[in-house]
């Protein structure tokens, strides 16, 4: 604990001597990134919605739930990386309310890759059986039990926090931040625990996953084409497991540079370390399924092309945008 706010106040030090034309520099590298992200993540979820097929296959509503978690994720931590920039503090209920509200989504993430890899076991493991177990009812079930238990850890996390006196109304003396808001060793050490809990439990469960889908490939009566490609969706759901867990190593390795650089370069660095473990990350998930699955991947270059043509950014003559509406057609 020691060492993270000795890393908070480096920062905090750090940024201080930042002129205002970095700073605005720095703020530009970071959110434009994140709104092209943003727009990639927005026009996926929109592809999820836009056919029946999207929405009535277990398998598609529930990577819409993890699009929608990492989607959702970006929009506070862009906010707290804004209001660090701009040197705006904040008082501890409101930094709370921004962090619980990061941290639910975050949480989010690993727990549905669980649930979607259990459904690839049971598809090829239980083929006969997939059709009664993985139904839209039960999928709405499981990511209701996920939000839930998303929602209970920042319910418990939030009372060990907000049990300081005086707390409720006092200004915060950094930069708000997770390790701002866990002062005491309790909260720290739960945060921990619990972080250390969701990642180990999700990638024993994928793992064991992809070892039962391997045991079943052996069958001589199972489905080799299906057993192909459910062992490759489960590896995509490891890299997508560890793509997560790069947003938790964010502070301990700005912890590990803060002591050998100086601080205005612990900044800089700190800036291209958030874009590439905080905000690429969440936008990997959907590229990756909107190339590689060959029932999103036209409907998503379509809408992406139907959205790039409408831009007022980009002028496009009667003559061409009546020729594409005929290709359409």
């Amino acid at each position: 604990m020691f060492f993270a706010n000795q890393s908070q106040t480096n920062v905090t030090v750090g940024l201080q001597y930042q002129g205002l034309l970095e700073r605005v520099l720095l703020s530009i590298l970071s959110t434009v990134p994140c709104c092209v992200f943003l727009f990639i993540n927005g026009t996926m979820l929109f592809t999820l919605r836009s056919k029946p097929v999207f929405c009535e296959t277990s398998r598609y509503v529930l990577l819409y739930n993890l699009l929608f978690a990492d989607t959702v994720v970006l929009a506070p931590n862009q906010a707290l990386y804004l209001l660090a920039a701009c040197r705006i503090m904040l008082t501890y209920p409101v930094c709370g309310v921004l962090i619980m509200f990061a941290k639910i989504t975050n949480d989010i993430s690993p727990l549905t890759l669980v649930v979607m890899s259990l459904e690839r076991y049971v598809a090829v493991c239980y083929p006969l059986r997939h059709a009664t177990i993985i139904t839209i009812r039960n999928t709405g079930l499981a990511i209701v039990g996920i939000w839930a238990f998303s929602s209970l850890n920042v319910i418990t996390l939030l009372l060990l926090v907000f049990t300081f006196e005086d707390m409720q109304n006092q200004q915060m003396k950094d930069f708000c931040g997770k390790e701002s808001m866990l002062l005491d060793p309790v909260s720290y050490l739960y945060e921990k625990a619990f972080t250390y809990f969701l990642f180990v439990s999700a990638g024993v469960a994928v793992i064991c996953s992809y070892i039962g889908v391997m045991v079943a490939a052996r069958s001589a009566s199972t489905d080799k084409a299906s057993v192909q490609k459910a062992r490759k969706t489960l590896l995509l759901h490891m890299v997508q497991l560890g793509l997560s867990l790069s947003s938790t190593i964010y502070v301990p390795l700005v912890i590990a540079i803060s002591k050998v650089l100086d601080r205005i370069v612990i900044v800089r660095i700190q800036n291209v370390i958030y874009v590439c473990a905080i905000i690429l990350p969440r936008c990997l998930s959907s590229l990756i399924y909107g190339i590689r699955d060959q029932t999103i991947r036209p409907v998503l270059i379509h809408h992406l092309c139907c959205q790039w043509r409408q831009s007022p950014l980009v002028s496009v003559s009667p003559a061409k945008a009546k020729k594409g509406k005929q290709r359409e057609k």
